[in-house]
């Protein structure tokens, strides 16, 4: 049973402990309240038999009180001793009915209604002998007979009452043995439980000392042995949570010294590796910023020696202008912040400059104490003459990208007046010449001319949006309106291929923010580029729609789409995807341009190739706020 024990887990342990004397107590505490039962069950016996006889011998009392008052009555002829025969007349029921309530034995029942049978007929004569005159009537002999008459009543009345006492005598004595018998009982049962008590105490506290205290105190030497790093090899046979628990030490103990020689190997790694590390110097600080440690790095980079350095404060690496500020400042946030980080110029053992980046971080053991700092220092010089070649670079392609800009306008400015006197003549040629091969050449000449303007035009497009001085005028606009503006103005387009447009039915009320005049100029590119690269008979569609707070506007077509691999090209300036396939101009700057113009309104250009054939484009515009909407249209309406 104990090793069964043992291997319970402890809730269980301690239920059967705490179990077993409760168990007893428990059981103690039932034997006596039974007992004590028993007891007050015997003792109430003998009080009722008590009672009994108390009501026989009142009984008794009462009828030979009765008789004697009946015969002075009949003596004297004196009322006044009939009085004790009224008390015992009234009084003798009440006592024949308290007695039959408390029998329990069916012969003493059977006997108080002979009793009762007895004292009814001794009352009935008595009140005969008290409303009869017997001596006026019948004479001395008539009295006596009847007084003779009521005495063998009297008798047998005797008889039965002493029977009646002689039986409940007997159930007293034979009660009152029960009562002793239980009292002994019941004493026995306290001293037994008084036993079991004690003896389940015993078992209790063996239990405990051998199942967990001992054990706990061989656990608790098994952890000092830990403390001090030695092997725990546990001896505790038991699965409990103690066994487990002393498992636990032991593999901790094997663990432990496992890391520990990890650590140690570690340790000595890491100090080869810091060591022979040439390319960060790696150094150790006290708190008073003097130098304790030294690596290969260290003594390349400085250029001093282990001997040389060691005991010394490590500002003598900085210049003397920061010397006796910044070293402080580092350490002083270090230890605040736990690390710090920063670049500047260094001092080498020759006097040379060099430019460093170093990170100091703050040592500190286990109760918080500061035990000194680390550092950590590059040579990053020629990522810094680097990064000042690369900002002069930089600089330079800003200067060289604004002449380009400037250069551009001034240039679009300066094409675009001779352009428009070519165009201008041209166009007076064409009304005067009526020869249709002198036409057509006019003809040709205004196409080119409108070329090279749409092409000066985006150009002086690009170079203002790249020069950052492109103007917006950006406001609510309804959309709807935008669009039908855009589609009366692309139609034209259309009637040599039969190509329709069609818009499609949307929420009414959208608008978006965007600068009008360039959001047409957007749809308009879309618009003539899904005319240009569709199919004859084809269509192109207009339709938009709300998304949360963006207004997405998309244009789709029945043309043959755009391969993938080409699609990364799609929005490159100058780059033509399917000019091979159309014979008609343009400058390849069109959605490059409303790229940018619809980026500057704060929108998106995307572009998707649709299921059954055709590409869609979509411009997804910030969406007007209603108050916005509102003080626009109040400001259209105010003539």
């Amino acid at each position: 049973m104990m090793p069964r024990f043992a291997n319970l887990p402890l809730r269980a342990k301690g239920i059967v402990i705490i179990m077993v004397p409760l168990a007893l107590l428990l059981t103690a505490l039932a034997s006596v309240f039974v007992a004590d039962r028993q007891s007050r069950i015997a003792e109430d016996q003998v009080r009722v038999t008590l009672e009994i006889q108390s009501g026989i011998q009142e009984l008794h009392a009462l009828i030979a009180e009765a008789a004697t008052a009946m015969r002075g009555y009949l003596l004297t002829g004196r009322s006044d001793f009939l009085d004790p025969f009224s008390r015992a007349e009234d009084r003798l029921p009440v006592v024949l009915d308290e007695v039959g309530r408390r029998l329990r034995d069916e012969e003493q029942k059977a006997r108080l209604e002979r009793i009762r049978a007895l004292v009814d007929a001794k009352v009935d004569r008595l009140q005969l002998l008290k409303q009869a005159d017997v001596l006026r009537v019948g004479g001395r002999e008539d009295l006596a007979a009847k007084l003779i008459e009521g005495k063998q009543v009297l008798d047998m009345l005797r008889q039965e009452i002493d029977a009646m006492n002689r039986r409940e005598a007997d159930l007293l004595n034979a009660r009152t043995q029960a009562a002793d018998r239980v009292r002994t009982l019941s004493r026995s049962l306290m001293i037994a439980a008084g036993f079991l008590g004690f003896a389940g105490a015993l078992v209790a506290v063996f239990l405990f000392s051998a199942s967990i205290v001992r054990r706990v105190h061989a656990l608790k030497a098994e952890a000092h042995r830990l403390s001090r790093g030695e092997v725990v090899t546990s001896a505790d046979p038991f699965r409990d949570e103690l066994g487990n628990l002393g498992q636990a030490l032991a593999d901790a103990s094997v663990l432990l010294k496992k890391r520990e020689t990890d650590l140690t190997e570690s340790e000595e790694r890491f100090r080869q590796l810091v060591e022979g590390v040439s390319d960060y110097g790696i150094f150790g600080l006290n708190p008073d910023g003097r130098v304790v440690s030294w690596n290969a790095g260290a003594e390349r980079i400085t250029g001093y020696q282990v001997e040389e350095i060691v005991g010394q404060h490590f500002s003598r690496f900085y210049p003397a202008e920061t010397r006796e500020t910044f070293p402080a400042e580092e350490l002083s946030k270090a230890a605040l912040h736990g690390r710090t980080e920063a670049e500047g110029w260094r001092l080498r053992k020759d006097g040379s400059r060099f430019w460093s980046h170093v990170v100091v971080t703050a040592l500190h053991d286990e109760t918080g104490r500061l035990r000194g700092f680390s550092k950590i220092t590059r040579d990053v010089t020629e990522r810094k003459q680097f990064e000042e070649a690369l900002l002069a670079a930089r600089e330079d392609a800003v200067r060289a990208s604004n002449a380009k800009s400037e250069f551009l306008s001034r240039m679009s400015h300066e094409l675009r007046t001779p352009l428009n006197s070519v165009l201008g003549f041209a166009q007076l040629l064409e009304m005067d010449v009526n020869d249709p091969e002198s036409r057509e050449s006019v003809a040709q000449i205004l196409r080119g001319g409108r070329h090279l303007l749409s092409l000066i035009d985006e150009v002086l497009d690009m170079a203002r949006i790249e020069a950052g001085r492109m103007d917006l005028a950006v406001e609510p606009q309804p959309i709807a309106e935008v669009i039908e503006e855009a589609v009366s103005l692309a139609r034209p387009l259309c009637g040599k291929e039969q190509i329709r447009i069609e818009i499609m039915e949307a929420e009414p009320d959208l608008a978006a923010l965007a600068d009008r005049r360039r959001l047409l100029q957007v749809l308009l590119n879309l618009l003539s580029n899904a005319v240009k690269y569709n199919r004859p008979r084809g269509s192109v569609t207009v339709g938009h729609q709300a998304l949360d707070d963006r207004i997405r506007i998309e244009v789709s077509d029945t043309g043959p789409g755009i391969p993938a691999e080409r699609v990364a090209r799609l929005f490159t300036p100058f780059d033509r995807l399917g000019a091979e396939r159309i014979s008609q101009e343009g400058t390849g700057l069109g959605l490059a341009l409303s790229r940018h113009l619809i980026d500057a309104m704060g929108g998106t250009l995307g572009f998707g190739n649709r299921r059954g054939g055709g590409a869609t484009f979509h411009v997804d515009l910030p969406r007007a706020p209603p108050a916005m909407r509102e003080a626009a249209a109040q400001d259209v309406a105010v003539p």
